[in-house]
C-alpha cells in the first residue's frame, strides 16, 4: 500500500482518524515523523530539521484551531553528535516559541538514518474539522503557496543558506485560532493544495471551484520556476507549505480578517461538487513519501 490506501484502511478501525490532530476532551493531540531520506535533503541543517519536525506537528494542532502547549521528539542517528543535537533542540525550541508553545524533551536512540518523531499537545475548545464546508462558502489559504517547492530547488542547486531559510516555515497557531470561529471546514496545506481540496471535498462531501490567477505563489517559486506550467505545478500539487486551507461564509471571514496575523487569499468558492480550476477538473495529486 502506499501510505493514502494505509491511512484509507486505519480510518475504518481507528476511532476518530481522517483529521489533522485528535481531539480528546478539549486536548489536541498529534504527532509526526520525519526521516533524512524523504523529508531532509542534502544541505538541511539540524537547526532546520528541529524547525520543521516540531513545525509540522505545530501545523496539525493550528488546523484543528487550537492553541498549542507544549511539543516532544523522538530523535534517531547513526552516531550522536553533541553539536547537531544541540542545534536540533534549538530549532525545534524556537518554532515552538514563535506560537507560544514550549518544547519540553523526548527521548534518543541510535538508528541507522536520521529519523524525528515528534509530538505535540495542545488545548481547544471548539475545533474545526474537515468536514463541515457549505456551498455559497468561500474557499481561503493563509500565506503562500511553494516555499517548499523553491526550497528543494535551492537544496539541489547547492543553495543551502537559502534553502534552509525557505525550509523554515512559520505554523499558522495564531491564524488557526483567530479563525476558528468562522472557518467550516480546515486542514494544513502538508499534502499540497490540491490534495488539500480534494481531503476536504470527500470530508464535506461537496466540491470546489477555484481560480489559478487568485492563488498567492510565494515570489520564491519564480527564481526557480522556468515557465508558468511549472510555476503553477510547483505551488499547487508540490506540497509540505503547512499554510491552512479553509472554508467560511464570505461576510463572517471579513469580519475577523484584521485579526488575522497572516494574509489570507480567497481562491474560489465551495460548490456541490467536483474539485475544478478555472473551470477543469483539478487533479487530485500532491507530496507523497
Amino acid at each position: 500500500m502506499d501510505e493514502r490506501s494505509a491511512l484509507a484502511a486505519l480510518a475504518r478501525t481507528v476511532d476518530g482518524a481522517g483529521d489533522d490532530a485528535a481531539v480528546i476532551d478539549g486536548l489536541v493531540l498529534t504527532t509526526d515523523m520525519l526521516h533524512e531520506r524523504t523529508d531532509f535533503p542534502a544541505g538541511v541543517s539540524r537547526y532546520t530539521a528541529g524547525w520543521r519536525a516540531i513545525g509540522a506537528s505545530l501545523s496539525d494542532v493550528a488546523a484543528m484551531g487550537g492553541e498549542a502547549t507544549a511539543a516532544v521528539a523522538a530523535y534517531g542517528a547513526p552516531a550522536f553528535d553533541p553539536d547537531e543535537i544541540d542545534a536540533f533542540v534549538g530549532g525545534a525550541t524556537d518554532v515552538c516559541e514563535t506560537v507560544g508553545a514550549r518544547y519540553v524533551g523526548g527521548d534518543l536512540d541510535d538508528h541507522d538514518e536520521f529519523t524525528v518523531a515528534g509530538a505535540v499537545v495542545g488545548r481547544v475548545a471548539d475545533p474545526v474539522y474537515r468536514h463541515g464546508a457549505t456551498p455559497g462558502d468561500g474557499v481561503y489559504v493563509t500565506g503562500t503557496l511553494g516555499r517548499t517547492a523553491a526550497a528543494i530547488r535551492e537544496f539541489a542547486a547547492g543553495n543551502a543558506d537559502r534553502g534552509n531559510a525557505l525550509f523554515r516555515f512559520e505554523p499558522r497557531v495564531a491564524a488557526g485560532r483567530a479563525l476558528v470561529s468562522v472557518a467550516t471546514a480546515m486542514m494544513d496545506s502538508s499534502d499540497g493544495l490540491a490534495r488539500s481540496l480534494h481531503q476536504l471535498a470527500a470530508a464535506s462531501d461537496c466540491g470546489f471551484d477555484v481560480s489559478w490567477d487568485r492563488l498567492p505563489v510565494d515570489e520564491s517559486v519564480d527564481a526557480v520556476a522556468d515557465t508558468g506550467t511549472e510555476r503553477r505545478e510547483l505551488a499547487t500539487f508540490f506540497g509540505e507549505d503547512f499554510e491552512l486551507v479553509f472554508t467560511a461564509p464570505p461576510a463572517e471571514l471579513e469580519a475577523v480578517r484584521d485579526s488575522v496575523s497572516v494574509p489570507v487569499t480567497r481562491i474560489g468558492r465551495v460548490t456541490t461538487a467536483d474539485v475544478v480550476a478555472d473551470g477543469e477538473a483539478l487533479p487530485d495529486r500532491g507530496y507523497g513519501h
